[in-house]
């Protein structure tokens, strides 16, 4: 029993009336994602990182050659808000990490690319970033991760989300 059970075992005899069936997954989804960020945030510091500005490197990272992106472009790619984006490239340029220059294909934005500083820490970060990932898992068998993988991703699709 978890502590999602004993809520949920509260609302039955509070109001056996209520279907809490979806409060007892989404519950589990929320505590689950806590759980699974702490130990991430642990690696993330690590390298003096934090998961914003993970994200923004990784992004360019799998871009590919020349890891660089517009900032539109990563924008779309992060889903995160242009002045919150604009403050993570900003504390990455001061770190050295990436580098900011005119879009020469439109003067009027900028192409953020990594710097050889920051593709160098972005792999190292990424190779402890799986690992610390892969041992989350660990009480999971390999069919039954690739089936909680699916499921997952039929309720993000059910969500309106993907």
């Amino acid at each position: 029993m978890d502590h999602v059970d004993f809520i949920l075992q509260q609302w039955h005899r509070a109001r056996p009336d209520l279907d809490v069936t979806a409060m007892g997954v989404i519950g589990r989804v929320g505590r689950l994602y806590l759980a699974y960020l702490r130990p991430m945030e642990k690696t993330f510091a690590r390298f003096g990182l934090n998961a914003a500005k993970f994200d923004v490197m990784a992004t360019l990272r799998r871009s590919g050659a020349p890891y660089q992106l517009s900032a539109g472009d990563l924008l779309k790619a992060t889903m995160v808000a242009s002045g919150t984006m604009t403050n993570r490239i900003d504390r990455l340029e001061a770190d050295g990490l990436v580098s900011r220059t005119t879009n020469p294909s439109d003067s009027r934005s900028f192409l953020i690319a990594l710097t050889p500083e920051g593709l160098a820490l972005i792999d190292e970060v990424v190779e402890a970033h799986v690992q610390t990932q892969a041992a989350l898992l660990d009480g999971l068998t390999a069919q039954e991760a690739e089936a909680f993988s699916a499921l997952l991703s039929k309720a993000l699709k059910a969500a309106g989300s993907s």
